[in-house]
């Protein structure tokens, strides 16, 4: 039954993916153009740093999935995709793995594919310590991953219906592994409140999982067996809102959720991410074109990222957040509502130029 779950999910994730052209609060984020704010292409680095973690590029490969013989071969394409290109990755949810120990290998194949390369395993937060042990063990993992989907696992049929002792157990397992753990919503974002509980909790970094990609509310509802929980269809905060309302947090933020192209992962990054994940748009092109098109797919984002960021004069992920970045419509409206300044975000840099003669001077 747990396969059969997995093998419905990726059927209908690729399904909205080819699918969906709706909007995207995304675009109602834009950069205000400086035309002598540009560098030397040679002078842009796509390293990445935060909590101790140290990442070559801030693009990687967000859980999707795994616990069944088709999902396996997935995976280990997916980490093909992630040991050519060099982007970490992660593995879907590995509850199947504690309940049917034998699905080990549609999991742990990223490893066996991917030796050197930065692996997330990923977990609920149902899990117990001893579970998320065995799942950092199973994959040699170098972070965990725990994911937040409340809204998920009520409108499935067979989901969860007690979330009281999540908190608590997020707080075991952060003090009881010996990995960074990260913990993600898998599409209905993060607030500022949760970002904020989250690290009280012991939590290294939040992934704020925002709404616009993969739609699981929608996917478990199309699993029962009268499609009665539509009207969650737009349940929750998208990305952009997220990373606006939880940027003085204190804690790392990474971004997913409804990543289109290079440049929502500028602005993702201008926003305040450290690193920005894609899921369904990978799930897609590997599935239409193979580990060849996601590979270059990936390369092609790297490569683009960085004309961006020489375009914008940012050498680094990290100095993109001060770029001048301008707020539109319904995304300006959530700010307003939740106070947050927004021309804060639009008058950052300073001058180019004058920002310029001051490195050449050092």
């Amino acid at each position: 039954m747990i396969a059969e779950r997995k093998d419905d999910h990726v059927r209908l994730a690729v399904e909205q993916q080819r699918g969906h052209s709706g909007p995207s609060q995304f675009d109602e984020v834009s950069f205000v153009h400086h035309a002598l704010a540009g560098i030397d292409r040679a002078d842009v680095s796509l390293r990445t740093r935060f909590a101790g973690i140290e990442w070559p590029v801030p693009l990687y490969i967000n859980a999707m999935t795994g616990g069944s013989a088709r999902t396996g071969v997935i995976n280990r394409d997916l980490a093909i995709a992630a040991r050519e290109t060099g982007v970490p990755i992660a593995t879907g949810s590995m509850s199947a793995y504690f309940k049917d120990p034998s699905s080990a290998d549609t999991f742990d194949v990223m490893r066996r594919e991917n030796p050197d390369g930065f692996i997330m395993a990923n977990v609920n937060a149902n899990a117990t310590v001893e579970q998320a042990r065995r799942a950092v063990g199973l994959l040699r993992a170098d972070a965990l991953q725990i994911h937040l989907n409340t809204v998920q696992e009520t409108v499935m049929p067979e989901g969860d219906r007690s979330f009281a002792s999540w908190g608590p157990r997020i707080e075991d397992i952060a003090a009881g592994v010996d990995v960074p753990v990260i913990v993600k919503e898998v599409g209905f974002g993060l607030s500022r409140e949760t970002v904020a509980t989250l690290q009280k909790l012991g939590v290294a970094v939040a992934d704020v999982g925002g709404r616009g990609g993969t739609n699981f509310a929608r996917i478990e509802n199309g699993r029962r067996a009268v499609a009665d929980y539509a009207y969650l269809d737009d349940w929750g905060q998208s990305t952009p809102a997220c990373l606006l309302d939880a940027q003085d947090s204190g804690i790392p933020l990474l971004a997913s959720g409804g990543v289109r192209h290079p440049l929502d992962v500028a602005r993702s990054l201008a926003l305040g991410a450290v690193a920005v994940g894609g899921s369904g748009e990978f799930l897609r092109t590997l599935l239409d074109g193979g580990v060849p098109a996601l590979v270059a797919r990936i390369t092609t984002w790297l490569d683009q990222v960085t004309a961006l960021m020489t375009a914008l004069g940012a050498r680094t992920p990290a100095e993109l957040a001060r770029c001048d970045v301008l707020v539109h419509g319904g995304l300006r409206d959530f700010c307003a509502d939740r106070g947050i300044d927004t021309r804060r975000t639009a008058t950052r840099s300073g001058s180019p130029r004058t920002t310029h003669r001051t490195t050449a001077s050092l």
